[in-house]
């Protein structure tokens, strides 16, 4: 399977999951900062419907920050009934959307983590399939990986996955799943307790825990 349709498999996953909950489970907070998991279904899909005109405005009003740009636009859509989000990932699966710059290891990898921080805290665990994680923990360890993984948060580690034949770096060693080794790369706190090895300590300090 190749990435493109790693992201459509992806795409279609998380909507078929978003369209089996209930408004409580909507708006639980997930992992991604204050963000609920409604709110990262809207963010899935702004991208996919928004023109690039639109994001150039909205970049403006929030002078110049890609970031709040884009909360308040996923913001735009999250307040629409979480059918057309489902709808609309569906409509959109199979879309060729990447960041500036990127290729579609950046969404794919957007997308797996994103699954997390929703499937996680509503205490709905998913086994990623290899191929999926392995494209992510590659990417993640280059050095195109600008508002994924935070500046020196990997230097002097080495990662080892415990579910799939993948390891990366030298030094300090961090092993465990790959879907928490992925997650804790970007920054999720939540995949620090899966995780062994005489790196974990330093990875914790790295992220303020």
């Amino acid at each position: 399977m190749d990435t493109w349709a790693m992201i459509e498999a992806e795409r279609r996953e998380l909507a078929d999951l978003f369209a089996t909950l209930d408004d409580p489970q909507l708006a639980t907070p997930s992992l991604c900062g204050a963000w609920t998991v409604k709110d990262v279904a809207a963010h899935l899909l702004m991208p996919l419907e928004t023109s690039v005109a639109t994001i150039g405005v909205e970049m403006v009003k929030s002078l110049g920050s890609f970031d709040k740009a884009n909360e308040r636009l996923a913001k735009r859509v999250g307040e629409r009934p979480i059918a057309d989000i489902v709808d609309g990932l569906r409509a959109h699966a199979a879309s060729h959307f990447t960041p500036p710059t990127a290729g579609p290891e950046a969404p794919l990898t957007d997308l797996l983590v994103h699954g997390e921080d929703v499937r996680r805290p509503l205490g709905l665990p998913r086994t990623i399939p290899a191929d999926r994680l392995r494209v992510a923990l590659d990417f993640l360890q280059t050095n195109k990986t600008r508002g994924f993984v935070g500046r020196g948060w990997l230097a002097g580690l080495r990662f080892e996955a415990t579910d799939l034949d993948w390891s990366h770096g030298t030094g300090q060693l961090v092993r465990g799943p790959g879907a928490s080794l992925v997650i804790t790369m970007c920054g999720r706190p939540a995949g620090l307790d899966d995780l062994e090895g005489d790196g974990v300590a330093t990875l914790c300090s790295r992220l303020g825990q």
